[in-house]
């Protein structure tokens, strides 16, 4: 079964990293950054998911001369198509980002591909911030493996943040302002509409 087109969430994280009570301001941000096949798509799923302030499309595992979508497309670069998720952690939890990253986002036991989208800048990836969010993803990635409920193993790449490159100003918020695209119906409307089914309490709606 396509990961978009899954009836139910997967099971919640069981670690997870909780806003502090104390000595955090009101209002303060964190970040996470995801890759997960074409960042079109990625980004319209987490543009509209309550807690998130902001989402900007780039590039990550590969060097700043190679952070363009021409280099990147030869898939030497090292990079992968990757996503910068701004988001109020007294709203929503890292454990929540990947619960949504893995449940509606893509196929995390996909190597290097996503659908028709083949290569290593279409890999699933996790780029980790801190080692709080190291933690939690690789304690998430053993508890869904251990439950069975994906068909194959996870492959998804959990590897530090060295750093995020923004992307062309014309991928940015790409989905919404293409709505028609049938790239973006075949691909990211049915995401957009599982976030919506799996996750109610969370979604919003998105636009400038």
């Amino acid at each position: 079964m396509a990961i978009a087109t899954r009836r139910e969430p997967i099971p919640a994280a069981t670690l997870d990293i909780n806003a502090p009570e104390s000595g955090w301001e009101a209002g303060e941000l964190d970040t996470a950054v995801f890759a997960g096949g074409c960042f079109w798509g990625v980004q319209s799923v987490f543009q509209r998911v309550k807690g998130v302030v902001q989402t900007t499309v780039g590039y990550s595992g590969g060097a700043a001369e190679t952070a363009n979508y021409r280099a990147v497309c030869g898939e030497d670069t090292g990079h992968a198509e990757a996503i910068e998720i701004l988001f109020d952690p007294a709203k929503v939890s890292y454990g929540t980002l990947l619960r949504v990253f893995f449940s509606v986002v893509h196929d995390p036991t996909q190597l290097n591909r996503q659908g028709a989208d083949i290569g290593t800048s279409y890999r699933s990836a996790i780029f980790y911030t801190d080692e709080q969010q190291r933690e939690v993803a690789e304690a998430y990635v053993r508890q869904l493996d251990a439950t069975g409920i994906f068909h194959a193993p996870i492959v998804t790449q959990i590897t530090p943040l060295i750093q995020f490159f923004k992307g062309e100003d014309y991928h940015q918020d790409y989905a919404m302002k293409n709505p028609h695209n049938p790239y973006i119906q075949v691909c990211d409307i049915p995401k957009i509409a599982a976030l919506g089914q799996q996750f109610p309490n969370l979604f919003q709606e998105y636009g400038r």
